[in-house]
Protein backbone atom coordinates (compact mmCIF):
# COMPACT_ATOMS: atom_id res chain seq x y z
CA UNK A 1 0.00 0.00 0.00
CA UNK A 2 1.25 3.40 -0.85
CA UNK A 3 2.50 6.02 2.20
CA UNK A 4 -0.65 8.27 2.77
CA UNK A 5 -0.11 12.31 2.45
CA UNK A 6 -2.74 14.28 3.63
CA UNK A 7 -2.61 18.21 2.41
CA UNK A 8 -5.43 20.85 3.99
CA UNK A 9 -5.16 24.23 2.20
CA UNK A 10 -3.81 21.94 -1.04
CA UNK A 11 -5.46 24.05 -3.46
CA UNK A 12 -3.05 26.81 -4.07
CA UNK A 13 0.33 27.41 -5.18
CA UNK A 14 2.22 25.57 -2.62
CA UNK A 15 -0.20 23.43 -2.17
CA UNK A 16 -0.52 21.96 -6.08
CA UNK A 17 3.19 21.82 -6.51
CA UNK A 18 3.33 19.56 -3.51
CA UNK A 19 0.31 17.27 -4.57
CA UNK A 20 2.72 16.78 -8.11
CA UNK A 21 5.79 15.92 -6.22
CA UNK A 22 4.34 13.51 -3.96
CA UNK A 23 2.52 11.51 -6.16
CA UNK A 24 5.74 11.48 -9.04
CA UNK A 25 7.20 9.97 -5.81
CA UNK A 26 3.94 6.97 -5.75
CA UNK A 27 2.63 8.34 -2.83
CA UNK A 28 -1.25 8.80 -2.29
CA UNK A 29 -2.23 12.25 -1.98
CA UNK A 30 -5.44 13.65 -0.39
CA UNK A 31 -6.50 17.20 -0.37
CA UNK A 32 -9.22 19.11 2.32
CA UNK A 33 -10.32 22.83 0.97
CA UNK A 34 -13.23 24.41 0.28
CA UNK A 35 -13.76 23.01 -2.86
CA UNK A 36 -16.29 20.44 -3.36
CA UNK A 37 -13.82 18.68 -6.11
CA UNK A 38 -11.98 17.64 -2.51
CA UNK A 39 -12.61 16.65 0.76
CA UNK A 40 -14.15 19.95 2.33
CA UNK A 41 -13.55 21.21 6.07
CA UNK A 42 -17.30 20.36 6.92
CA UNK A 43 -16.58 16.64 6.19
CA UNK A 44 -15.57 15.52 9.65
CA UNK A 45 -15.58 12.05 8.83
CA UNK A 46 -13.75 11.96 5.76
CA UNK A 47 -10.96 13.96 7.43
CA UNK A 48 -10.71 11.43 9.76
CA UNK A 49 -10.40 8.84 7.55
CA UNK A 50 -8.44 10.54 5.19
CA UNK A 51 -5.93 11.29 8.58
CA UNK A 52 -5.90 7.67 10.06
CA UNK A 53 -2.50 6.04 9.06
CA UNK A 54 -1.18 8.92 7.08
CA UNK A 55 2.58 9.31 6.80
CA UNK A 56 2.07 13.17 6.91
CA UNK A 57 -0.20 15.62 7.22
CA UNK A 58 0.62 19.57 6.08
CA UNK A 59 -1.69 22.47 6.73
CA UNK A 60 -1.21 25.03 4.26
CA UNK A 61 -4.73 26.43 4.79
CA UNK A 62 -5.62 30.39 4.69
CA UNK A 63 -6.69 32.85 3.61
CA UNK A 64 -4.53 34.64 0.90
CA UNK A 65 -2.67 37.88 2.98
CA UNK A 66 -2.80 39.71 -0.39
CA UNK A 67 -5.57 42.38 0.14
CA UNK A 68 -6.27 45.47 2.38
CA UNK A 69 -6.23 45.11 5.97
CA UNK A 70 -9.52 45.94 6.38
CA UNK A 71 -11.44 44.78 9.38
CA UNK A 72 -13.39 42.02 7.97
CA UNK A 73 -10.22 40.98 5.68
CA UNK A 74 -8.18 40.69 9.18
CA UNK A 75 -10.83 38.41 10.82
CA UNK A 76 -10.90 36.45 7.86
CA UNK A 77 -7.11 35.82 7.68
CA UNK A 78 -6.53 35.41 11.38
CA UNK A 79 -10.03 32.70 11.58
CA UNK A 80 -8.84 31.02 8.49
CA UNK A 81 -5.49 30.01 10.18
CA UNK A 82 -6.21 29.60 13.46
CA UNK A 83 -9.86 27.59 12.97
CA UNK A 84 -8.14 25.30 10.29
CA UNK A 85 -5.75 24.17 13.01
CA UNK A 86 -7.85 24.10 15.66
CA UNK A 87 -10.29 21.68 13.56
CA UNK A 88 -7.62 19.34 12.51
CA UNK A 89 -6.06 19.32 15.90
CA UNK A 90 -10.03 17.96 17.29
CA UNK A 91 -9.55 15.14 14.42
CA UNK A 92 -5.97 14.41 15.07
CA UNK A 93 -7.24 13.83 18.81
CA UNK A 94 -9.99 11.46 17.27
CA UNK A 95 -7.91 9.23 15.34
CA UNK A 96 -6.66 5.48 16.44
CA UNK A 97 -3.54 5.94 14.21
CA UNK A 98 -2.93 9.41 13.49
CA UNK A 99 -0.31 10.73 10.86
CA UNK A 100 3.40 10.35 12.31
CA UNK A 101 3.92 13.85 11.61
CA UNK A 102 2.21 17.32 11.24
CA UNK A 103 3.57 20.26 9.55
CA UNK A 104 2.16 23.33 9.70
CA UNK A 105 2.63 26.03 7.69
CA UNK A 106 3.87 29.52 9.32
CA UNK A 107 5.56 32.46 8.47
CA UNK A 108 8.71 34.65 8.18
CA UNK A 109 7.07 37.86 8.78
CA UNK A 110 6.80 36.90 12.79
CA UNK A 111 9.98 37.98 13.07
CA UNK A 112 10.47 42.26 13.27
CA UNK A 113 11.69 44.68 10.64
CA UNK A 114 15.38 43.62 10.88
CA UNK A 115 18.26 45.68 8.82
CA UNK A 116 20.95 44.77 11.42
CA UNK A 117 21.44 41.20 11.97
CA UNK A 118 20.03 38.10 10.66
CA UNK A 119 16.76 36.38 12.61
CA UNK A 120 17.26 32.57 13.35
CA UNK A 121 15.20 30.57 15.20
CA UNK A 122 17.45 31.14 18.72
CA UNK A 123 17.60 34.94 18.62
CA UNK A 124 15.10 36.22 16.29
CA UNK A 125 13.31 39.04 17.43
CA UNK A 126 9.39 38.19 17.33
CA UNK A 127 7.96 41.54 15.47
CA UNK A 128 4.84 43.70 16.00
CA UNK A 129 1.91 44.46 14.31
CA UNK A 130 -1.36 42.57 13.15
CA UNK A 131 1.01 40.29 10.85
CA UNK A 132 3.26 39.32 13.79
CA UNK A 133 0.17 39.21 15.65
CA UNK A 134 -1.84 36.40 13.28
CA UNK A 135 1.66 34.44 13.27
CA UNK A 136 1.85 33.88 17.03
CA UNK A 137 -1.70 33.10 16.79
CA UNK A 138 -1.32 30.42 14.49
CA UNK A 139 1.74 28.74 15.76
CA UNK A 140 0.54 29.12 19.29
CA UNK A 141 -2.89 27.18 18.25
CA UNK A 142 -0.85 24.66 16.39
CA UNK A 143 1.07 23.58 19.70
CA UNK A 144 -0.85 24.22 22.99
CA UNK A 145 -2.00 20.65 22.33
CA UNK A 146 0.37 17.87 22.93
CA UNK A 147 0.58 14.79 20.55
CA UNK A 148 2.22 12.55 22.07
CA UNK A 149 2.09 10.16 18.78
CA UNK A 150 2.29 12.89 16.06
CA UNK A 151 5.44 14.52 15.86
CA UNK A 152 4.60 18.85 15.20
CA UNK A 153 6.95 20.86 12.97
CA UNK A 154 6.27 24.50 12.15
CA UNK A 155 7.92 25.68 8.96
CA UNK A 156 8.35 29.56 8.64
CA UNK A 157 8.18 30.10 5.27
CA UNK A 158 10.20 33.01 3.59
CA UNK A 159 8.60 34.12 -0.03
CA UNK A 160 8.13 30.68 -2.27
CA UNK A 161 9.20 31.46 -5.56
CA UNK A 162 8.36 29.20 -8.83
CA UNK A 163 6.83 28.77 -11.68
CA UNK A 164 3.43 29.85 -12.21
CA UNK A 165 2.41 31.37 -9.01
CA UNK A 166 3.26 32.74 -5.72
CA UNK A 167 5.13 36.54 -5.93
CA UNK A 168 6.62 36.00 -9.70
CA UNK A 169 3.86 37.27 -11.75
CA UNK A 170 3.36 40.36 -9.93
CA UNK A 171 7.35 40.97 -9.80
CA UNK A 172 8.28 39.94 -13.15
CA UNK A 173 5.09 42.24 -14.13
CA UNK A 174 6.72 45.22 -12.62
CA UNK A 175 9.95 44.69 -14.78
CA UNK A 176 8.64 44.29 -17.96
CA UNK A 177 6.41 46.96 -17.32
CA UNK A 178 9.52 49.56 -16.41
CA UNK A 179 9.19 49.50 -12.78
CA UNK A 180 11.86 47.35 -12.15
CA UNK A 181 13.79 49.80 -10.16
CA UNK A 182 14.04 49.38 -6.45
CA UNK A 183 11.17 49.76 -3.93
CA UNK A 184 11.66 52.18 -1.12
CA UNK A 185 14.69 52.40 -0.77
CA UNK A 186 15.71 49.08 -1.48
CA UNK A 187 17.69 48.60 1.18
CA UNK A 188 14.98 46.23 3.08
CA UNK A 189 16.15 42.35 3.01
CA UNK A 190 14.17 39.65 0.52
CA UNK A 191 14.36 36.29 2.00
CA UNK A 192 13.48 33.42 -0.12
CA UNK A 193 13.01 30.19 -0.77
CA UNK A 194 12.54 28.00 -4.38
CA UNK A 195 9.35 26.01 -3.87
CA UNK A 196 11.31 23.04 -4.90
CA UNK A 197 13.20 23.11 -1.59
CA UNK A 198 9.65 23.45 -0.16
CA UNK A 199 9.33 19.99 -1.21
CA UNK A 200 12.41 19.01 0.03
CA UNK A 201 12.33 20.48 3.25
CA UNK A 202 9.05 18.55 3.89
CA UNK A 203 10.64 15.50 2.75
CA UNK A 204 13.38 16.06 4.80
CA UNK A 205 11.34 16.23 7.89
CA UNK A 206 9.40 12.82 7.05
CA UNK A 207 12.49 11.11 7.01
CA UNK A 208 14.41 12.87 10.28
CA UNK A 209 12.26 11.25 13.16
CA UNK A 210 13.82 13.62 15.78
CA UNK A 211 13.32 16.59 14.26
CA UNK A 212 10.18 18.87 15.72
CA UNK A 213 9.66 22.18 16.47
CA UNK A 214 9.46 25.86 14.63
CA UNK A 215 12.21 25.82 11.45
CA UNK A 216 12.93 28.88 9.80
CA UNK A 217 11.81 27.83 5.59
CA UNK A 218 14.56 29.95 3.52
CA UNK A 219 17.12 29.81 1.85
CA UNK A 220 20.55 31.00 3.50
CA UNK A 221 21.29 33.31 0.99
CA UNK A 222 19.01 36.45 1.40
CA UNK A 223 19.41 39.31 -0.94
CA UNK A 224 18.38 43.10 -0.50
CA UNK A 225 15.67 44.53 -2.45
CA UNK A 226 18.06 46.37 -4.47
CA UNK A 227 19.86 43.28 -5.91
CA UNK A 228 16.59 41.07 -6.47
CA UNK A 229 15.33 43.55 -8.89
CA UNK A 230 18.49 43.57 -10.16
CA UNK A 231 18.77 39.81 -10.69
CA UNK A 232 15.30 39.77 -11.99
CA UNK A 233 15.90 42.99 -14.60
CA UNK A 234 19.24 40.64 -15.85
CA UNK A 235 16.83 38.15 -17.11
CA UNK A 236 13.65 39.71 -18.42
CA UNK A 237 15.99 42.53 -19.96
CA UNK A 238 13.47 45.16 -19.91
CA UNK A 239 14.45 48.22 -21.79
CA UNK A 240 13.86 51.01 -19.55
CA UNK A 241 12.96 50.99 -15.45
CA UNK A 242 12.15 53.15 -12.47
CA UNK A 243 12.43 52.69 -9.10
CA UNK A 244 8.89 52.74 -7.12
CA UNK A 245 9.40 55.60 -3.95
CA UNK A 246 7.55 54.52 -0.60
CA UNK A 247 4.76 57.18 -1.57
CA UNK A 248 3.97 55.41 -4.49
CA UNK A 249 3.94 52.49 -3.43
CA UNK A 250 1.49 53.33 -0.59
CA UNK A 251 -0.87 54.90 -3.46
CA UNK A 252 -0.10 51.85 -5.90
CA UNK A 253 -0.96 49.47 -3.21
CA UNK A 254 -4.33 51.22 -2.17
CA UNK A 255 -5.34 51.03 -5.96
CA UNK A 256 -4.70 47.09 -5.94
CA UNK A 257 -6.12 46.37 -2.98
CA UNK A 258 -3.35 44.92 -1.30
CA UNK A 259 -0.30 46.16 1.56
CA UNK A 260 2.65 47.81 1.50
CA UNK A 261 4.81 45.98 3.82
CA UNK A 262 4.62 42.62 1.61
CA UNK A 263 7.60 44.89 -0.34
CA UNK A 264 8.58 47.24 2.31
CA UNK A 265 9.00 44.66 5.58
CA UNK A 266 12.84 44.18 5.79
CA UNK A 267 12.93 40.05 6.26
CA UNK A 268 16.27 38.57 7.27
CA UNK A 269 15.86 35.41 8.10
CA UNK A 270 18.07 32.21 7.81
CA UNK A 271 17.61 28.59 8.08
CA UNK A 272 19.85 27.94 11.25
CA UNK A 273 18.32 24.81 12.38
CA UNK A 274 17.78 23.12 9.30
CA UNK A 275 21.91 23.90 7.95
CA UNK A 276 22.49 22.19 11.60
CA UNK A 277 20.53 19.43 11.07
CA UNK A 278 22.08 18.43 7.86
CA UNK A 279 19.61 19.64 5.33
CA UNK A 280 21.55 21.22 1.88
CA UNK A 281 19.32 23.44 -0.29
CA UNK A 282 19.04 22.47 -3.97
CA UNK A 283 18.73 26.54 -4.51
CA UNK A 284 20.57 28.16 -2.00
CA UNK A 285 21.16 31.35 -4.22
CA UNK A 286 18.66 33.67 -6.11
CA UNK A 287 20.62 33.21 -9.36
CA UNK A 288 20.24 29.70 -9.14
CA UNK A 289 16.62 29.82 -8.58
CA UNK A 290 15.74 32.12 -10.91
CA UNK A 291 18.14 30.73 -13.25
CA UNK A 292 16.03 27.57 -13.28
CA UNK A 293 12.71 29.74 -12.74
CA UNK A 294 13.29 31.55 -16.29
CA UNK A 295 14.73 28.31 -17.45
CA UNK A 296 18.01 29.96 -18.52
Amino acid sequence: MKSKVVIAGGSGFIGQYLVKRFREEGYEVLLISRSASYITWSDTGKIRAALEGAAVLINLAGTSVDCRYTQANKQAILESRVASTEQLQRVVDQCIRPPKLWINSSTATIYRHATDRAMDEYSGEIGTGFSVHVARAWEQAFFKTPTPRTRKVALRMAIVLGIGGGVMQPYSNLVRFGLGGVQGNGQQVFSWIHIEDVYRVVRFMMEHSSLEGIYNTAAPYPVLNKQWMQALRARIKPLVYFSSPEWLLKLGATLIGTETELVLKSRWVVPQKLLEAGFTFQYPTVEEALDDIFFI
